[in-house]
């Protein structure tokens, strides 16, 4: 079982990228406990507004072609929210979606799929290993967020180059800045939004495991994503964007 760590700790070792277990990772977890990590989770989600970074290129790619069903698979869904407010954009504005997200959790399928079901949004989920598997094609855009920092650095490369070979279209990959402002946030912004153990444990050990900028860009380089474009936005973001028309250099 993962452990706290105290936060001085932490801010002192922000220098170095450090990939701790965290509690949300460990198999056996309580699958009530699991639930209420996830609804902790979909709030900052929303605060922050991060599936909203997605939007500009959806709007493009359904701009593009608009006879056209775009097709989406949020990878590592987790609770589903990235995809229910990809869905309710399409739904809002008019843009034919088939949305899709996938997570190797059962529990975190189950969750997406019934809070989909509840609003009343076309969404499918399915199980399974981002990783250990090729992604499934057909998808004009692929978008994973804040999953990155969980991976250690051959599997973060593995993840986007799995990405960029399924993607008919983009891929997106929106994550943490690892800094000591967003350490902050953070553990300010867990325990002011979720009342989850779990949350207030994983959230200041994720932004220990993101990445900093610099090492996002060697690894859209190491993963052969040229032309890719990475953005950082508030608070301590970044958003990396691939597209398979991008300039070869």
């Amino acid at each position: 079982m993962a452990l706290a760590v105290p936060l001085p700790v932490l801010w002192s070792q922000l220098g170095q990228r450090q990939l701790r277990p965290e509690v949300m990772d460990q198999p056996g977890l309580d699958p009530q406990a699991h639930q209420a990590a996830l609804l902790g989770l979909a709030r900052i989600n929303a605060l922050t507004r991060s599936a909203a970074c997605f939007f500009p290129s959806i709007r493009r790619l359904a701009s593009q072609n608009p006879s056209r069903r775009l097709r989406i698979l949020d990878v590592a869904c987790g609770g589903g929210d990235t995809v229910r407010a990809i869905s309710r954009l399409g739904r809002r504005e008019g843009i034919d979606l088939e949305v899709h997200g996938c997570d190797i959790s059962d529990e975190a399928v189950t969750l997406a799929t019934a809070a989909a079901r509840a609003e009343g949004l076309e969404a499918h989920f399915f199980q399974a290993d981002a990783i250990g598997a090729p992604l499934p094609s057909g998808y004009h855009l692929i978008t994973t967020s804040l999953f990155l920092h969980h991976l250690r650095e051959v599997d973060a490369e593995a993840l986007l180059r799995s990405m960029a070979a399924a993607t008919l279209d983009q891929l997106l990959v929106h994550d943490l800045i690892r800094s000591h402002l967003d350490l902050l946030l953070t553990w300010i912004g867990t325990r002011l939004l979720s009342r989850s153990p779990i949350v207030h444990i994983d959230g200041p050990l994720s932004v220990g495991g993101a990445f900093q900028f610099d090492e996002v860009v060697h690894l859209a380089t190491a993963a052969g994503l040229t032309g890719a474009q990475i953005s950082r936005f508030w608070p301590e973001r970044f958003l990396l964007s691939w597209r398979r028309d991008a300039p070869s250099a």
